[in-house]
């Protein structure tokens, strides 16, 4: 598993997304796959996209949701791992 910590992360150009009902349904072009995001991981998705660094998803998100930081931390890693795998997020280190 990558360290994201350190890594600037950004939506993949093949990747596109609609928000329907809180909920996040997101499309790869290329692999022509959905991928599917609960309210949680629709606002993971949208912190990417507006900050790119994992420490300030981090941060917003432990702002918004009552939380443990290790647990929120641990969670965070492992959907962005997993949008890394399905090629729906790039993460390059800075």
């Amino acid at each position: 598993m990558q360290d994201y910590m350190t890594s600037r992360l950004s939506v993949s150009t093949e990747a596109i997304s609609q928000e329907i009902g809180g909920e996040t349904v997101i499309l790869d072009l290329d692999g022509e796959s959905y991928f599917g995001l609960d309210a949680v991981g629709s606002r993971v998705w949208q912190l990417i996209g507006q900050h790119g660094e994992f420490e300030q998803v981090f941060e917003c998100m432990l702002e918004e949701y009552e939380v443990e930081p290790t647990q929120l931390r641990h969670d965070l890693i492992e959907l962005i791992d997993q949008l890394v795998k399905s090629g729906l997020l790039l993460a390059e280190p800075q």
